[in-house]
């Protein structure tokens, strides 16, 4: 009996003794977890020049989207298009988004955030530059394809990438923010083709020719190529790199965070260690290191892809996985196709309007007009043929994005007292209403002024659903998530405006109800999203 007593009191100490050095790590004042790390770097000027940033890669997406709104009627004669052609140009960069959403997503969530960045705006501003110099119609819907490809790419990856770099009570609010660097975009696109377009840039030989509209594109892709290099300077998201089984270089990330905030030499960062994140076993392979152009590397790649994919399509997150699709489908399929048509609405208004001043005319009946009219001069686009844009054009798009600040103020300042649903659901039930007030405006101002409504509404929204995404999924999911429900949301986007583009001159009465009746639909939908804003980053 006393050996097997003693024999017990042994073994307890032993016990007792791997409890208590388990336990070192949880007593160690130098080891904590992610949030607590991340709140010790301090909120200055980190955490500015990265709102930035991201903000500019936001806004430079919003003139992605929407330059090829101020193509369409400046090109009809060079690239002689009708309004079917102008539904597949303005459809061809949804569909590239459509494809390139779910494809830099999975990369994104597997490689890392900024490395994707980096390669979606270098490969648009390739595309773009190379866009300027098309001579066939083909061929330039070809290339903005490929635009549309590597904008929704900067798109879903610039809002988790910023999120994942900021402590909870902030991090709703500076996301919010990026409304407003979309507001920006919105407001220099139309100028920056106000002050390129006019021009008399006549280059025309027998192989080639090149206008001011090819100036403007060409333009419109520079900014892609600066941000880019910038985001060199910028390091990996460290939440990512705990994710992933690199604690060493997410604390890295942590302490040149502390050291550009406060000022404080590295060394003086409290924390020597992170727990949580992914435990890899040490015979894995992390996903980061693993090479597209190795065959068994890349199914390993392919199997965690396929892997996350399931994962979102599964409970607990099915659900929500759901619900962010369709709204995306909806609000898309409707934003993207009335901004893209926006000008040319504008412009055939200023047509029917200098013909016939005084006439009361609604968007479909100018339509409708515009089709009689021009199609003594569609067969040969000869001598005929005019695609000056109005002056005005350029002005009602500029008033369009300036009517969108107001909005880009209230959503960050009221975003904690209204909550971040409230905005979601008033938008777009708001947005509905205002869609089908257009099949009754009766001149071009009256059309301007819904259009203002509108624009404002669905864009607050847009940018909204980003901020949801950051706070609905975890780390290693997020990126994917935005990216799925992104790839429905382009889907419709691209029916939208193939659907517009054929109906428009017609029986507009269709896609105005559709779209109207869509924007709805997700405004209720937004209701049975999960509450956010409150929870530390997973």
């Amino acid at each position: 009996m006393g050996k097997e007593r003693n024999a017990g009191e042994i073994l307890g100490k032993a016990n007792c003794l791997r409890g208590c050095v388990s336990g070192l790590d949880f007593m160690d004042d130098t080891v904590t977890d992610y949030e607590q790390a991340l709140l010790h770097t301090g909120f200055g000027k980190f955490h500015y020049n990265l709102l930035a940033l991201c903000g500019l890669i936001y806004m430079n997406t919003a003139i992605g989207v929407t330059i090829i709104s101020f193509v369409l009627p400046v090109a009809t004669c060079d690239f002689q298009m009708t309004s079917s052609d102008k539904g597949w140009l303005t459809a061809s960069p949804m569909l590239g988004m459509l494809v390139g959403s779910y494809f830099w997503g999975c990369l994104a969530d597997t490689k890392g955030r900024k490395k994707v960045l980096i390669a979606t705006l270098l490969g648009d501003a390739l595309c773009g530059l190379i866009s300027s110099f098309s001579q066939h119609f083909l061929f330039f819907l070809l290339i903005r394809l490929l635009n549309g490809f590597n904008v929704a790419g900067a798109m879903g990856i610039c809002f988790p990438y910023l999120g994942e770099f900021q402590p909870t009570k902030y991090r709703e609010k500076i996301l919010c923010w990026m409304e407003m660097f979309w507001t920006i975009g919105i407001i220099v696109l139309p100028l920056i083709a106000w002050g390129i377009i006019p021009l008399d840039i006549q280059f025309d030989s027998k192989d080639f020719t090149f206008h001011s509209w090819n100036l403007f594109v060409a333009v419109c892709a520079l900014p892609s190529l600066f941000l880019g290099l910038w985001l060199f300077a910028f390091p990996e998201s460290p939440k990512f790199l705990l994710e992933v089984g690199e604690p060493e270089k997410a604390l890295s990330v942590l302490r040149h965070m502390y050291e550009k905030n406060t000022g404080e030499p590295q060394d003086n960062f409290p924390f020597t260690s992170l727990v949580g994140g992914k435990i890899l076993p040490t015979d894995s392979v992390s996903v980061r290191r693993l090479k597209l152009r190795r065959p068994k590397e890349l199914r390993l790649l392919i199997g965690e892809i396929w892997t996350q994919t399931k994962t979102l399509c599964t409970k607990p997150f099915l659900r929500t996985t759901i619900l962010t699709c369709l709204i995306q489908f909806g609000l898309t399929s409707s934003y993207y196709t009335l901004m893209v048509w926006f000008p040319e609405l504008f412009q055939r208004f200023a047509d029917f309007e200098e013909l016939n001043p005084g006439a009361p005319t609604s968007v479909c009946d100018v339509s409708s007009v515009y089709t009689v009219n021009r199609t003594t001069i569609e067969p040969d686009f000869g001598a005929e043929c005019d695609s000056t844009l109005q002056q005005g054009v350029y002005r009602n798009t500029v008033i369009i994005g300036l009517a969108c600040i107001p909005t880009s103020f209230w959503l960050p300042l009221c975003v904690h007292r209204l909550g971040i649903k409230f905005f979601l659901v008033f938008g777009l039930i708001a947005a509905a209403a205002v869609t089908i007030g257009l099949y009754f405006v009766q001149n071009a101002m009256q059309n301007l002024v819904l259009s203002c409504i509108f624009e404002a509404l669905t864009s607050l929204s847009i940018s909204t659903v980003y901020c949801v995404m950051v706070d609905l999924f975890p780390t290693n999911l997020r990126v994917m998530a935005a990216a799925l429900s992104m790839t429905f949301g382009r889907g419709g986007a691209l029916l939208g405006n193939l659907l517009f583009g054929f109906l428009i001159d017609f029986n507009c009465v269709i896609p105005i109800v559709l779209f109207a009746f869509m924007l709805a639909v997700s405004g209720l939908l937004c209701i049975l999203l999960p509450s956010t804003g409150n929870e530390a980053l997973a």
